[in-house]
């Protein structure tokens, strides 16, 4: 029976939810001694003196470092995003500050003791003496002139300037409606439920050095530390098999690990370092904060002419890994959106601050175009008095369009997205919606409809185009299967799930392509000693790219098993078919012989082909010929309290087309998630930093998360439009939920406020922000 498309629980769900699971900080050696970090309280200061003689003699401590003491020995923290034609300045990064700390939660010396108490007690025993300087929080103040410089080698704190597409004056001037609005996304804190993590041993012998880490990417890490600690790459192994969230987080490499690594190696025992919940909040990549200026041009009629779009975005003190792909090609290709603009057009500036530096996000650049993509549909419908859905209908791209190329430069692969719409609003009942509004509106309630229709760039590859951009990499992936003489089968992957369920969703792929239970799959991942070269995990590029690759190496073992088939039944090879698990003899179902009886004898060899070797295992190094394009729309039912400002989530409806579904339960969990995050940003969540650059959100206490009860049951749907370009059809569904989920709570909630004359709000939509928004539109300002 068929494999794809059926629900099938989760085979790595019990040994995570019954403890069995093994992270990094489960991992413990013998002899394994602990590793704090001091970090600056300040966000700019030069460093005058460091004085960690008390440390160093303190009960326990076994060795204490300073960014001077590791000079030579470990270099700088690389990025590996440099968007051509951009001027970019990656500016140093020290794993330990030496001279100048640039945010709070810089690295300032190491500590490693006999246990983790004692090492976080010698903290508190290293003296710092700072000169205080000036810091700058907001990308606007950095850039003004005059501002303090982050770097002296970053004039205006600019960090890089990037630009893609081109609108002529001349069409906003003659067009006959124009529309301008700046949006702010607010800077954001992943919080993962694992914190980070490192483990490293060092064997002296050998000169082998293992990583156990919560890594996203363990190759790109890999390649990346043997860098930073001058170790040959094949003497470095990098472990994350359980990996305890990510949400883009666990992309970079950090100076945290290599510090880890490079303690292992100086003392020869093995050395663990653990974030805390108040590190991830100072050290760990932050998300989003942008500051986005928008034009958007139309006719009256609501047909979308152009679009031409500003980002200032607010990279923090430091290039981190993969940050400047971020703002550029994942945000900036993308900004059309899901319709049909003639003209587009993208300037985006990179900007130094003396705060945590950013990097992705779940979603990573998407969000923050689809936001204010939707959010300008939204203004410009009620610019002209059209329902903004009527917008939508006439500006979506038609299917009989696709392949259809973008004013910016995609090819966007399939689609249906009408059928979506249509979809959403029937099943939320949306003129039926419309008449309950106005009818409440009579009553003193007041309830909103938001609408967002969306498309993402996903699938992440190919990798010439990656060369292309700029990434350091390549995005291809890389599958091996392994069939044991048995008939079991063992699938290598390259990429690094981390919740995402892949360990089901990839034994399905290769189960149901055999025709043997799930069952008999075990998917390895997370081991770069036992792993090909792969990429990870982000993007939602590991089903896409991934599992594409583990389609083809399926086929390959298929194919192969067929040769050995053919000469067991005395056929021709291409009158040999092969289904459900049983090669026959086409057109005499009589003459066959099972997957494993066929298995077996590749083992044995007692009676191959003439130069046929033996065994069955397959390869294959999967690079996609383009991006996916996943599509869909949500819609938001919200009712808004005009005396308290609390807005309340009535209904939630999406439907989703992420090509073929191979887990619709999985599939489904990925929407569920993406939505609570995407919403969380939108009602909840937001870093703010004082005019100090001190982290006034540093904690859970300060920082408010979503919780369970906040949400109604989401009706969720799925469309399926296959890829055309991958053996799978998939598009990617980890992120859908995160980048729809914001506009349609923030359209929602402004479609409720229309009668207090409320345009726009900014995010999160804490209670006395929609109160003063309220109070503002009845002042008329």
């Amino acid at each position: 029976m068929p494999l794809i498309g059926v629900p099938h629980k989760r085979v790595e769900d019990p040994r995570l939810i019954t403890g069995r699971g093994r992270y990094t900080d489960d991992v413990r050696l013998p002899g394994m001694l602990h590793a704090a970090i001091l970090r600056s309280p300040r966000a700019h200061a030069r460093i005058e003196a460091i004085d960690v003689a008390a440390a160093r003699s303190a009960a326990g401590v076994v060795a204490v470092y300073t960014g001077r003491d590791i000079a030579g020995k470990v270099g700088p923290i690389p990025t590996a995003w440099l968007p051509p034609d951009s001027d970019i300045k990656a500016t140093a990064h020290p794993a330990l500050a030496t001279d100048t700390v640039r945010y709070a939660g810089d690295g300032v010396a190491l500590v490693v003791a006999e246990s983790a108490a004692a090492a976080r007690d010698a903290l508190d025993l290293i003296r710092v003496s700072y000169e205080p300087l000036p810091a700058v929080v907001e990308q606007a103040d950095a850039m003004r002139e005059g501002a303090p410089l982050v770097h002296a080698d970053a004039p205006g704190n600019i960090a890089f300037h990037w630009k893609a597409g081109q609108v002529s004056d001349a069409v906003f001037s003659g067009a006959e409606v124009v529309v301008r609005h700046t949006f702010r996304q607010q800077r954001l804190i992943p919080n993962p439920m694992e914190p980070r993590a490192a483990v490293a041993q060092y064997d002296r012998a050998t000169g082998d050095l293992t990583l156990w880490a919560t890594s996203q990417n363990p190759h790109i890490h890999r390649v990346l530390l043997s860098g930073v600690l001058g170790i040959p790459e094949h003497r470095l192994r990098v472990v994350s098999v359980d990996v305890g969230g990510g949400f883009g987080a666990k992309i970079a490499c950090y100076p945290d690990e290599a510090l880890t690594a490079f303690a292992a190696m100086s003392l020869g025992r093995p050395v663990k370092w653990t974030e805390t919940r108040t590190e991830h909040f100072l050290a760990t990549t932050h998300g989003r904060d942008m500051v986005i200026d928008v034009e958007l041009a139309g006719r009256r009629e609501g047909t979308l002419e152009a679009i031409r779009v500003r980002n200032i975005a607010n990279m923090g003190a430091y290039l981190s890994t993969a940050a400047p792909g971020v703002p550029t090609i994942l945000f900036g290709l993308i900004v059309t959106g899901a319709y049909t603009f003639e003209h587009a057009a993208v300037d985006v500036y990179g900007i130094f601050t003396n705060t945590t530096p950013t990097d992705a996000y779940r979603g990573a650049g998407r969000p923050e175009a689809t936001y204010l993509v939707e959010r300008m549909v939204d203004l410009f419908a009620r610019e002209i008095g059209m329902d903004p859905i009527e917008v939508r209908r006439k500006n979506l791209v038609r299917p009989e369009a696709f392949p259809y190329p973008s004013a910016l430069g995609l090819s966007y692969d399939s689609g249906n997205y009408q059928r979506a719409l249509e979809q959403a609003l029937a099943t939320v009942d949306y003129l039926g919606l419309r008449r309950e509004q106005a009818a409440l509106r009579g009553h003193g309630r007041y309830i909103g409809i938001g609408c967002s229709s969306y498309v993402e760039i996903s699938g992440l590859g190919p990798s010439e185009v990656a060369g292309a951009v700029g990434f350091q990499g390549g995005l291809w992936e890389s599958a091996n299967i392994r069939v044991h003489p048995s008939g079991k089968v063992t699938v290598f992957t390259g990429g690094s799930p981390h919740g995402q369920g892949e360990e089901t969703t990839f034994a399905q792929i290769v189960a149901d392509r055999f025709g043997i239970p799930i069952a008999d799959v075990e998917v390895v991942h997370g081991d770069t000693a036992r792993i090909a070269m792969g990429w990870g995990t982000y993007g939602s590029r590991t089903t896409a790219v991934g599992g594409s690759a583990i389609a083809v190496a399926a086929d390959r073992v298929i194919d192969k098993g067929r040769k050995i088939a053919a000469h067991m039944l005395e056929a021709a090879e291409d009158d040999v078919e092969f289904a459900q698990g049983t090669y026959q003899v086409r057109g005499a179902p009589e003459r066959s012989e099972t997957f494993q009886a066929v298995t077996l004898q590749a083992y044995l060899a007692w009676n191959l082909p003439e130069g046929l070797e033996p065994s069955l295992e397959a390869a294959a190094y999967y690079n996609p010929s383009n991006f996916t394009f996943p599509f869909g729309t949500h819609v938001a039912v919200v009712e808004v309290d005009p005396e308290t400002g609390d807005v309340k989530l009535l209904r939630y409806v999406a439907v989703d087309d992420c090509g073929t579904v191979i887990n619709p339960m999985i599939a489904e969990g990925q929407v569920h998630g993406g939505i609570v995050q995407g919403i969380g940003q939108a009602l909840w969540e937001g870093a703010i930093y004082s005019a100090e650059g001190q982290l006034l959100t540093g904690s859970l206490l300060d920082y408010p998360m979503p919780k369970a009860r906040f949400f109604p049951t989401f009706e969720t749907a799925f469309t399926e439009t296959p890829a055309p370009h991958n053996p799978l059809g998939a598009k990617g569904i980890g992120e859908t939920g995160t980048i729809a989920a914001t506009p349609a709570i923030i359209n929602a909630v402004v479609d409720a406020l229309q009668p207090f004359g409320v345009g726009d709000l900014a995010m999160p939509l804490w209670p006395e922000r929609v109160l003063q928004a309220i109070e503002a539109g009845r002042d008329g300002r």
